[in-house]
């Protein structure tokens, strides 16, 4: 299992579709006892939410964010814990939409020196 997210800041390695979580859009994470959560903003989030379990390097949670055009979404997560190359850590998420139409994959990795 790689090691806990707690205090680690992440972010996205690609923009998505416009409107949505982008490369600077950072997520700023928290873990305890299997617990997950994380706020997060950047581009065209103004505000977002994530909460949710791990179970081993598996990570289940649900997301809300706000977005700058004033607009709010909603939706489900399903991500795999590992490390780069290079020892950061890395998500590869699963996602779709609960308050709107679409689903995708993404990739975050931990933000070092910044």
């Amino acid at each position: 299992m790689a090691h806990s997210l707690d205090g680690l800041v992440l972010a996205p390695v690609a923009d998505q579709a416009p409107g949505q979580v982008g490369t600077r859009t950072r997520f700023s994470y928290h873990e305890r006892d299997g617990v997950i959560w994380a706020d997060y903003a950047g581009g065209d989030v103004v505000r977002g939410h994530l909460v949710g379990t791990r179970e081993g390097d598996r990570l289940d949670f649900r997301y809300v964010q706000l977005k700058t055009d004033g607009t709010t979404s909603s939706g489900h997560c399903v991500s795999q814990v590992a490390e780069t190359s290079d020892g950061r850590v890395r998500l590869a998420e699963n996602w779709e939409w609960e308050s709107q139409q679409g689903s995708g994959t993404s990739v975050v990795e931990e933000v070092t020196g910044s």
